[in-house]
């Protein structure tokens, strides 16, 4: 397991990793978007952006970085970082494979991504991501898996899973929408000859979707290493747009509500890697001042009141305009 690294290392922050899906493409769902990225987002600016990112988090202790197939050109911008920096050795790379982007680089395209879980477009993106990523590459996941994913059941993709497992790749999977968790369990039942296939979950939760939790905590137990995704509820637990109770908190630590909102994740026992999804350095080292927040009793219960139920979440989510 490539996270097996990350138990030695001695930062607070290396169990905070950073996803690269909000610089790795110009248009995205994030919140508070058109301040974040340059008004120009040309494939240069982005992917300035990006090293800047991954220069920051690595002098900061962050140790996983999270790409995938659909997030542009995130890929490229994080094999390009690689190759200037061959003295960093110590880090986990991770990336998603099942959606293609198809915006040609555009915020106002019709059809941003298309998903499709076939084994096709497992061994057209396989091809695609070794071109890039080559040996660094720790970790593939099917990315987003809902309950009626063929990829659940699908024994022949399995087997070419299980094989590039046995060639040394982690093998995960990441969900999303509101019955997280069923994916999640009928994931982990998911064996071939006789040996589960998946070694880490990516999921989203945070203070407003909490409903994946139990799921998790048992995938824990299976020995799955858990990465959680959205931790801002893609901007709505960050800066202003943050719930009051959040913003409380945060004034009162004199932190910013995402280091709160992450800081909630973190001292969930199961959570092996939250990811921030910031797209400027002064997010990135706000987001990473949660390994130090120190949350009460009475902190953590309004908190976590703040949940809503999950398919209002989701349905609040999929109407989120990409910017």
């Amino acid at each position: 397991m490539p996270f097996a690294r990350l138990a030695t290392a001695t930062t607070p922050t290396c169990h905070i990793g950073l996803g690269l899906a909000a610089v790795g493409r110009p248009g995205y769902i994030n919140l508070g978007r058109e301040r974040d990225l340059p008004e120009a987002r040309s494939v240069e600016a982005l992917r300035n952006r990006t090293h800047e990112l991954l220069d920051a988090a690595y002098a900061q202790g962050v140790r996983y970085f999270d790409a995938a197939r659909s997030y542009g050109l995130s890929e490229e911008f994080l094999a390009d970082w690689l190759r200037t920096r061959p003295d960093i050795d110590d880090v986990v790379i991770g990336s998603k494979w099942g959606y293609t982007y198809t915006a040609d680089w555009r915020t106002d395209a019709e059809e941003h991504e298309v998903k499709d879980h076939s084994v096709t477009t497992y061994e057209r993106q396989r091809a695609e991501t070794a071109d890039l990523l080559g040996d660094r590459l720790d970790l593939y996941q099917i990315h987003s898996v809902t309950p009626d994913s063929p990829a659940l059941s699908d024994k022949e993709l399995h087997a070419k899973l299980a094989e590039a497992a046995a060639k040394g790749l982690t093998i995960g999977f990441s969900t999303s929408g509101p019955a997280q968790a069923d994916a999640i369990r009928a994931a982990l039942a998911v064996t071939v000859d006789g040996e589960p296939l998946f070694r880490t979950v990516q999921a989203t939760y945070n203070a407003l979707e909490t409903s994946a939790a139990p799921a998790l905590a048992e995938a824990h137990d299976a020995g799955l290493t858990v990465i959680v995704k959205e931790a801002m509820a893609n901007g709505r637990l960050a800066g202003p747009q943050a719930p009051e109770a959040v913003r409380a908190i945060a004034e009162a630590a004199e932190l910013g509500a995402d280091a709160v909102s992450l800081a909630l994740i973190l001292r969930q026992p199961w959570a092996g890697v939250v990811l921030s999804g910031a797209a400027t350095v002064n997010q990135l080292v706000s987001n990473l001042h949660a390994a130090v927040v120190d949350l009460d009793d009475e902190q953590v219960a309004r908190l976590s009141a703040l949940a809503e139920e999950p398919g209002a979440y989701w349905e609040r989510r999929g109407q989120l305009p990409w910017h």
